[in-house]
């Protein structure tokens, strides 16, 4: 349900002396330099393992880094982005990921691949810290919508991360020109977001204080969907890395070109799909996307053939497509007094539970095989829904307002 709330006035009125369209679309190309670092990465797995000697383990600690590196990142930055604003932490993210990906191209072994590496999940996680309240206040009205559009453009980064690791390889062009085009989206998003004028955020627009933010936090919904994060993360993002090296094992398939297909279709969803949220509600569309994602995931552990890996990494993208969007808005919505703490709570948590399921794919991945390894990631998507279905119940049972609009306390100076 989203009946609006008994406050009667928005936050909206913080974005009016700003530029609101070129901030969206700013913001929208800096997450998709973020998803482009995750696609290459995972493209040249294989090409870093043959070049230092690495098995699967370590690539997945390096893999793993970037997550670390995230959630310090996101955590971090989610605490001071109301204090500094949006610009400076956004500033922080692009010389962060510039400098790792500088690191990437000239590393020796194991030990700087993994230090550039968290330096790179650094810059990402600054970018989702600062641009998940930037777009929440941009749109207080429509938070989950907008935040779905915004992180479509995740998937479009790793769609073009897919096709610059696909086309560079034919091209028989090196692994560090892959991380080469990664710089320049990089710049774009610098050149176009950073020189602009940013709204204060939503939390600190309505004068909510810092201790009803951290009070906020400690909300069993907010606890129950923490939680869900955790598992829903693993589910899109651990996959996610391992099938550019392990789906030529497991079906003969392009791995990269699988990956890109997934995020095609998660692309589409996140841009094309917001009237399915009002029609249904978010809870409900994320118990739907846990159970294609458990059945995604069980269809590709028994994919042997290059069109029955594209068949279940449909279903597996359908599954994933909208989790991590929907999950910060209906915190978004449900909890604005929570600001840039509890989506930065969110993001983290996702982030930190990716960096402990990668090693530990690859860790099934060699000792029992690929198959066996996504058959038992489905085994986290098959929880959510059950959790999702007691939410969506709980909603239904007691009538209770799910969304929730700050008045506006404050004005942009």
């Amino acid at each position: 349900m989203t009946a609006p709330s008994r406050f009667s006035r928005s936050a909206a009125t913080t974005a009016a002396a700003f530029d609101v369209r070129r901030l969206f679309v700013g913001s929208c190309i800096a997450l998709a330099a973020t998803g482009m670092t995750f696609s290459v990465r995972g493209d040249i797995m294989g090409t870093l393992g043959q070049h230092f000697s690495l098995n699967h383990y370590q690539l997945g600690l390096i893999a793993g880094a970037a997550f670390y590196g995230y959630v310090g990142a996101i955590l971090g930055g989610g605490l001071l982005v109301d204090a500094l604003g949006a610009r400076k932490i956004l500033t922080l993210a692009f010389i962060a990921q510039l400098a790792g990906l500088g690191l990437t191209i000239t590393a020796p072994g194991f030990t700087m691949l993994f230090t550039a590496t968290l330096v790179v999940g650094l810059g990402n996680g600054l970018i989702e810290a600062a641009a998940n309240p930037l777009v929440a206040s941009l749109y207080p009205r429509e938070k989950t919508r907008r935040l779905n559009a915004f992180h479509a453009w995740f998937a479009g980064g790793l769609i073009a991360g897919g096709f610059v690791g696909y086309g560079f390889t034919l091209a028989g062009l090196d692994w560090r020109m892959k991380l080469a085009a990664i710089i320049l989206s990089v710049l774009v998003y610098g050149v176009v977001l950073l020189p602009l004028r940013f709204p204060p955020t939503e939390r600190v627009a309505a004068a909510v204080s810092s201790r009803e933010m951290f009070r906020t936090a400690t909300r069993p919904i907010f606890l129950v969907l923490l939680a869900c994060m955790f598992l829903t993360a693993s589910t899109e993002l651990g996959p996610n890395q391992w099938i550019p090296d392990t789906l030529g094992q497991l079906a003969g398939a392009s791995g990269i070109l699988v990956l890109t297909f997934v995020n095609g279709i998660m692309f589409a969803a996140r841009s094309f799909g917001s009237r399915l949220l009002g029609n249904v509600g978010p809870v409900a569309v994320l118990a739907v996307s846990s159970v294609l994602a458990a059945a995604g995931l069980q269809l590709l552990a028994h994919a042997h053939s290059a069109v029955a890996s594209y068949a279940a990494a449909a279903v597996f993208a359908l599954g994933i497509g909208r989790c991590w969007p929907t999950m910060l808005g209906v915190v978004a919505e449900r909890c604005p007094r929570g600001g840039s703490f509890v989506l930065a709570l969110m993001g983290s948590g996702g982030m930190l539970a990716t960096a402990i399921a990668l090693p530990w794919m690859g860790h099934m991945i060699d000792t029992r095989g690929v198959a066996y390894a996504f058959a038992t990631v489905s085994i986290l998507p098959a929880l959510c829904v059950l959790a999702f279905a007691a939410i969506w119940l709980h909603d239904r049972r007691t009538g209770v307002e799910t969304t929730e609009t700050l008045t506006v306390q404050t004005h942009p100076a």
